[in-house]
């Protein structure tokens, strides 16, 4: 062997700075899409408040075309909450003849954000997210 094929063999593999230099590269990235990815996936997760207020919107009518107004008494709509994972719980705020209020708030991953849903006969409904 002549002197560059040594010189070759000696040269296999990457030096500590290299190696270094990729993991802080690596790990600046890490730092910066983690945050990104997790509030990603809360606003994923609270589109299951808004579903939950969309089937209070669907038994609220029901409940309507039958009593000529909208009930308060969660009771009386009859959703299952049951395979709800974030959102299991709800409350009817304000309810009469012309529309009703409905407020669901997250667990676990959600915790903090609250959806609202505001419906009338003549606008229909309107869903906010807080919390985002």
């Amino acid at each position: 062997m002549d002197a560059k094929g040594l010189e070759r063999m000696k040269k296999k593999g990457f030096t500590l700075i290299e190696l270094l230099i990729v993991f802080i590269i690596v790990g600046l990235l890490a730092a910066i899409a983690i945050p990104i990815y997790r509030a990603n996936i809360k606003k994923v997760a609270s589109s299951e408040g808004a579903a939950l207020l969309g089937s209070i919107l669907t038994a609220q009518k029901t409940y309507f075309s039958e009593h000529g107004r909208y009930t308060t008494d969660e009771n009386q709509i009859g959703i299952d909450l049951s395979g709800n994972k974030y959102f299991k719980d709800f409350i009817v705020q304000h309810a009469d003849e012309n529309g009703f209020t409905a407020k669901t708030v997250g667990t676990g991953l959600c915790e903090g954000v609250e959806v609202i849903m505001e419906y009338t006969n003549t606008a229909g409904a309107t869903i906010s997210h807080n919390g985002l």
